[in-house]
């Protein structure tokens, strides 16, 4: 059977789900057998977050499947989750010692319409963990003792029950709560906890009317439309979206034309000098175009952990939000990234070294 195109667009917000494959040489085939596969996934993807510039708003680790979601300033949600679904396989085959497909079928991801249903979808994928067999059936107060035990979401840290994830945005979902920042936390968890006594039969609605989008009609036919465009476009050279190859570049190319943008010495970037945002924007861009992780990242510019560089990154973000010279030092920066990366390529889009 042909799979299905993705409906993709700068700032499109998604929900995906992602189920193991049945697999009787496992119990019940779980996802994540132990906490070490957890924590392993969580690695994976925080690492993709930065690589790929994804807007992680939340997740949910279940046993045999996971709930992302996210936002694609870059609309690239397919090469993100073929990169996370490719990483974890590969690490979760070594360990467990199999071969062959992890996941069942191809993700599925629907397209959200911001505010209320996106708020609204929070919800429902944040009570996902007392919506099983055995928990579900619990007085309320026992299922709410349960989701605030339950660690492996970003639920939490929602609360403030627990740190923070540095690559989750978790500003866009709290806006949403009424009152003081500081009581926002209380807020959302208020909102989430009371889906557990009242059941919103519209938002379940909404989740059945389209297997593309969650959304009002408008938004629903909007993205049909969208998806109708993309087949008949899907082929043709102006298919940017599907058709685009990238080719990563080396750390040493990217540090070197990441110096010329900055005009700064590449030794720079492996200097600790304090309010420098040097080695966030190396850390940001080794990622994004030399491919590297975190970890890879850090060990490239010397003398932090892939911790710190997570950190940094994340402040430059916050950074280019408000800092509009900053901000076009890195437009400049990424179009000579894109320029670079252009010219290993031939008129025909392979690599110079293909046949």
């Amino acid at each position: 059977m042909a799979r299905h195109l993705r409906v993709e667009f700068p700032g499109a917000i998604y929900h995906v789900t992602c189920r193991m494959i049945g697999d009787r040489r496992l119990d019940r085939s779980r996802l994540f057998v132990d906490d070490k596969d957890r924590w392993r996934f969580i690695d994976c993807l925080s690492d993709r977050v930065e690589r790929y510039d994804i807007r992680l708003y939340l997740f949910v680790c279940m046993t045999n499947h996971f709930h992302l979601v996210f936002e694609t300033p870059e609309a690239n949600c397919s090469k993100f989750m073929q990169s996370l679904a490719t990483a974890y396989t590969v690490y979760y085959n070594l360990r467990h010692s199999r071969h062959g497909h992890l996941l069942d079928g191809r993700y599925k991801a629907k397209l959200v319409e911001d505010d209320d249903y996106l708020l609204k979808l929070s919800r429902y994928v944040h009570l996902n963990p007392v919506r099983v067999g055995g928990i579900e059936d619990k007085p309320i107060a026992e299922q709410i003792e349960e989701l605030r035990r339950y660690p492996w979401s970003t639920y939490l840290s929602y609360i403030g029950r627990r740190k923070t994830f540095d690559f989750v945005e978790y500003a866009p979902i709290l806006a949403e709560m009424s009152g003081k920042r500081r009581d926002k936390p209380k807020r959302y968890r208020e909102f989430v906890e009371m889906g557990l006594a009242k059941s919103d039969d519209d938002f379940k609605l909404a989740l059945k009317l389209s297997p593309r989008s969650i959304g009002s009609d408008g938004f629903r036919d909007w993205i049909d439309k969208l998806y109708q465009e993309t087949i008949e476009s899907h082929g043709c050279p102006e298919d940017a979206v599907f058709r685009r190859i990238t080719e990563p570049l080396s750390a040493d190319q990217v540090l070197g034309v990441l110096a010329e943008a900055f005009k700064v010495p590449v030794a720079e970037f492996n200097c600790r000098r304090r309010d420098s945002v040097l080695r966030g924007m190396a850390g940001r861009f080794l990622v994004k175009y030399a491919g590297l992780t975190q970890r890879e990242a850090a060990a490239k510019i010397g003398g932090v952990s892939g911790g710190a560089v997570s950190r940094q990154m994340r402040k430059v973000r916050e950074l280019l939000e408000n800092d509009r010279p900053l901000r076009r030092l890195v437009e400049q920066a990424e179009v000579q990234m894109e320029n670079t990366r252009q010219s290993m390529l031939n008129p025909q889009g392979k690599s110079e070294g293909a046949k």
